[in-house]
């Protein structure tokens, strides 16, 4: 039989949790990760593990399950991989991060003061702030393209070689590695090196400009 059918201050409690959570794990989301990289289908699992893992721990300790119990619910999230795509370690360091934010928000009791809390969370938000600004910290990417003009890997033609890489990819190239070569095929596997000042160009335009590359 239900004894308490509603109790106000359980849910209030509940509701501005979840908010404060949501706010916090949202701007890391969409203002750091999304706007750089555009993946909507991480950015639907993000959200779903976090709004999961904060329900999931916040009920378990409403029911007063022990602590210990719930972090290694932590724990197995925390280590979950997608057998249908292996995940980046950049989208895994996120992952990790708005999972451990999410127990935060959730486990945090009477002991830990508002003012605590909140600092926690705008220390998250301005470490992920300073690491993904490229005003304060310069990034640099790499892909991996199959170049098919053999004759320009020589040392001497590497400023030819450079030129050509970037006006055919539309990347700012700074340096780049040759690896493989296959003469019998005329490719060299290389390895390019840019600043990403901008966008972080998606799966599909690295693939993309790998067949542009074997193509022409």
């Amino acid at each position: 039989m239900i004894t308490n059918l509603f109790n106000e201050e359980a849910f209030f409690n509940l509701m501005t949790r979840f908010l404060f959570n949501l706010v916090v794990t949202g701007v890391i989301i969409w203002f750091f990760y999304y706007r750089k990289t555009q993946r909507r289908d991480y950015l639907f699992t993000f959200f779903m593990v976090s709004t999961t893992i904060f329900l999931m721990i916040f009920l378990l300790d409403s029911v007063k399950i022990q602590v210990g119990f719930a972090l290694g619910l932590f724990a197995i999230f925390g280590i979950l991989r997608y057998r249908t795509d292996t995940l980046p370690v950049r989208e895994m360091t996120y992952l990790f991060a708005i999972i451990g934010i999410s127990v935060i928000n959730a486990l945090s009791n009477k002991k830990v003061s508002l003012v605590e809390l909140v600092a926690t969370n705008l220390i998250f938000v301005i470490a992920f702030w300073v690491l993904e600004t490229t005003r304060i910290i310069k990034h640099t990417a790499s892909k991996l393209v199959i170049y098919e003009k053999i004759e320009l890997i020589k040392p001497e033609r590497r400023e030819e070689m450079l030129e050509d890489l970037r006006e055919r990819t539309g990347l700012a190239v700074e340096r780049f590695e040759v690896g493989q070569i296959d003469f019998l095929k005329d490719i060299a596997y290389v390895k390019v090196y840019y600043s990403t000042s901008g966008k972080v160009n998606t799966a599909d335009n690295i693939v993309k400009a790998n067949e542009h590359l074997a193509d022409s």
